[in-house]
């Protein structure tokens, strides 16, 4: 059993101020493999008072002192990659391949590309030759950064690094179910050398440490990826500060498939919903069919699901694992009963245990068919490996159903025309639509429309979302 009770604060990892066990489980075997505390409002404010004392000089570094310390910081996390890998392994269920190629290579690419950014950001600016007033970006101060389980490093990797590029100071609270990863994180933090304060890590529950974070009167902004509820929550709590609050949340894609798409589009849509056991907020769990080819596209649906394996995260090979904790498995099975009772139709998988596994918290690839977009299993964001199939006549019935949604973070058309692809992707409400199953470049901004959030992480905007903008008149 790991003891990683003490939290990070003010370069020191120091035991929390009133006792709170909690027990970090493996979701393929349902036992505890780590103990971690859950902090207190005592601790929050110890950490908060930390970065804001620690802002003060770190908000004059030059951009140049902040690219040697995050060269050595991804120097340190390359070495420590498979540390990485096996920690989101153990910790999220994440199949071991799949934790090394996808999750812990997304940590290292976004520091890449931030350094990158970074090198290119202009924080001052003249506003025009004619013109005699500047533009000054500035740090806008301590941050409290609140990150989610299903994409660990990937999500601490998008907040903590443009926070420290800018020169923010923070306190990062990860999910407490899988709060490992994180605090790997921080000893690699440690190791690289960065000033006292200007990171801390308080591990929590939302209802303890995120809520003194989303309210406390000394830090200037939040940034939390996580569920559309706990994000209104936040929203509530932070605003008598009048803090920034940058919001990435949930999401309910739709996969439109044209009768001209290309020959494996269904397949590849199959596989992308069901990666990461279906825990991702931008997953296209509702397919949209175009009539003409809608049984075939079922079988080839059903096909590729009963092909996908279902099995323990520390097995090597092409798998998905379980999801990651008892309430989220709950969830996912209540939904699918839902969806049985509310007449949509099992075409396969379902609540039952995979055959090979008698414990765990894995669910089998599941679809249902003959559904309509106002069943629970069409509007609600279930986090599991289940999709929807959804039939569609024209374009613009395509193009209704899909933005038929409370959500907007991602959707996903298919066709190989590439005029229409360009008119209906104009023409979907959501921060990312991906044509013929492209994915996003490195440095491309990620965020949502609607009830999936505000803000955007990645790149140069994810560098502005922790800046300030500074009119100064009379510069010439």
């Amino acid at each position: 059993m790991l003891n990683k009770r003490n939290f990070y604060i003010n370069a020191k990892w120091v035991k929390p101020l009133k006792s709170n066990d909690f027990e970090v489980i493996n979701p393929s075997n349902e036992e505890p493999f780590a103990v971690i505390s859950l902090g207190s409002k005592e601790d929050t404010d110890l950490a908060v008072r930390a970065a804001k004392s620690a802002f003060i000089k770190w908000k004059e570094t030059s951009k140049e002192e902040r690219i040697v310390l995050l060269e050595k910081l991804l120097t340190i996390y390359k070495k420590r990659f498979n540390e990485m890998a096996e920690a989101i392994s153990m910790e999220m269920g994440s199949p071991i391949d799949y934790s090394y190629s996808t999750h812990t290579t997304s940590g290292q690419s976004h520091l890449e590309d931030f350094i990158m950014r970074l090198k290119k950001f202009n924080f001052e600016k003249h506003f025009d030759s004619k013109s005699n007033n500047h533009i000054s970006y500035e740090p806008i101060g301590v941050c409290g950064l609140i990150t989610p389980w299903n994409w660990p490093i990937n999500q601490i990797a998008l907040k903590v690094v443009p926070a420290l590029a800018t020169g923010c100071t923070m306190i990062l609270k990860p999910s407490e179910i899988a709060p490992i990863s994180a605090m790997l994180f921080a000893e690699m933090i440690d190791e690289a050398g960065f000033s006292p304060g200007v990171f801390n890590l308080v591990n929590g529950d939302g209802a303890g440490v995120g809520t003194h974070i989303s309210g406390h009167p000394d830090i200037d902004m939040i940034s939390f990826t996580g569920s559309t509820r706990a994000g209104k929550l936040i929203s509530k709590n932070a605003a008598d500060t009048i803090k920034r609050v940058c919001l990435e949340l949930g999401g309910k894609g739709g996969n439109i498939v044209f009768a001209d798409s290309y020959p494996n589009a269904v397949r590849d849509g199959i596989r992308n919903v069901m990666s990461n056991s279906g825990q991702s907020c931008d997953a296209p769990t509702r397919m949209l069919v175009e009539k003409s080819i809608y049984k075939k596209a079922i079988e080839e649906a059903t096909d590729e699901a009963n092909k996908i394996k279902v099995d323990i995260a520390s097995k090597k090979g092409d798998h998905i694992g379980p999801v990651v904790s008892k309430v989220q498995y709950d969830k996912i099975i209540n939904l699918i009963k839902s969806g049985i009772d509310e007449g949509a139709t099992l075409a396969t998988g379902g609540y039952e245990l995979p055959n090979n596994l008698n414990k765990g918290y894995f669910i089998k690839p599941t679809i249902f068919t003959n559904v309509t977009n106002n069943m629970d299993i069409a509007k609600k964001e279930i986090f599991g490996p289940v999709l929807s199939i959804i039939p569609f006549e024209t374009e613009e019935e395509a193009i209704k159903i899909t933005n038929d949604t409370e959500y907007g973070l991602g959707n996903y058309l298919q066709t190989e025309d590439k005029e229409k692809a360009k008119r209906v992707a104009k023409k979907l409400r959501s921060g990312i639509v991906y044509i013929n199953g492209k994915g996003a470049d490195s440095g491309t901004p990620f965020g949502g429309y609607r009830q999936s959030g505000n803000g955007r992480e990645g790149g140069t905007w994810g560098l502005e979302e922790y800046l300030e903008v500074k009119t100064i008149t009379g510069w010439k």
